[in-house]
């Protein structure tokens, strides 16, 4: 039997000390994104202590990425990425972080089906989303003319770049994490939270 202790809190999130090789989930979500106990399961290979010149850089393409964009916004793509992924990790982390943003509970709870709710996103935020769908999916192997042209009508070239790099640095994280079975409130070596 683990034991999992909670020995700290970094930014909202519980940092894990994991006693023994395997564990018991007594995790219980509350709400959307919200749990009351991060006891999970360990990752299947502790990625960012094995590897930790991965995470400094891909943290600072994240942020330089997010610079200038509306973090409401930002936090609707990473969120429509990871679902997209099956990332619970970032799931949890995004869906938190856009309550915090301003996002309503509707706009997070539809935001799998946004297509079909025209009138609760803008056209701007549509554009965006159809944009993380193709960057994120790639069905046809690249990203529709169509879908591009849709967001460069709605987005200056500099934040139609930043977007791009954007849905790209999520995509790195929620395939990292996936890969690695990191689980919902996972501590990275104290650095929790920091990530896309």
């Amino acid at each position: 039997m683990t034991t999992t202790t909670d020995t700290s809190t970094t930014m909202g999130m519980s940092t894990m000390t994991d006693t023994s090789s395997t564990m018991t989930d007594t995790s219980t979500m509350t709400d959307i994104g919200t749990t009351t106990d991060t006891s999970t399961a360990p990752s299947r290979l502790p990625l960012y202590a094995l590897a930790p010149g991965i995470f400094a850089p891909l943290l600072a393409l994240t942020k330089a990425a997010k610079k200038d964009l509306d973090p409401a916004l930002v936090e609707l793509l990473l969120i429509r990425a990871s679902q997209l992924n099956r990332c619970a990790y970032c799931l949890d982390m995004h869906i938190t972080d856009a309550r915090k943003a301003g996002e309503s509970e509707q706009r997070i709870a539809l935001l799998n089906a946004w297509e079909e709710v025209p009138g609760l996103y803008t056209e701007r935020e549509r554009a965006a989303l159809a944009l993380t769908e193709a960057v994120t999916v790639l069905t046809d192997g690249f990203v529709p003319d169509a879908v591009y042209e849709r967001a460069a009508a709605h987005f200056e070239d500099a934040e139609l770049a930043r977007l791009i790099a954007l849905i790209t640095a999520i995509n790195c994280w929620n395939r990292l994490n996936v890969a690695a079975r990191i689980p919902v409130g996972w501590d990275f070596g104290g650095n929790s939270r920091a990530q896309g």
